[in-house]
């Protein structure tokens, strides 16, 4: 693994994977699948959202490499391709520096 302040192919990598998640369903579908996979249609009624839009999103976090999907029973579940990001979602969570804050 490199470092940010000094490889700089490792932070336009790194700035990739944070692009993927800049978007609130992105982020929540994220922290969804950090708990477990879900289907597409689970994944929706969690969220709130018409399963459309949440397949929009998913495409963009599977292009990123930060989702998979398998199919289950004629169903597609995704589950996290990468585990460490439940680290970084773990961290978001527990940040207080911009706690309930709108920006």
């Amino acid at each position: 693994m490199g470092s940010l302040a000094e490889d700089a192919g490792f932070a336009a990598h790194m700035a990739e994977v944070v692009k993927a998640l800049g978007h609130p369903v992105r982020l929540r579908t994220v922290a969804l699948l950090c708990r477990n996979e879900e289907s597409v249609n689970n994944l929706a009624a969690l969220l709130g959202v018409e399963q459309p839009i949440l397949s929009q999103q998913l495409r963009i976090l599977r292009l990123a490499g930060l989702v998979e999907t398998e199919r289950k029973d004629g169903f597609a579940v995704y589950r996290l391709s990468e585990p460490r990001l439940q680290t970084l979602i773990a961290c978001l969570e527990s940040c207080t520096l911009f706690e309930k804050e709108v920006i």
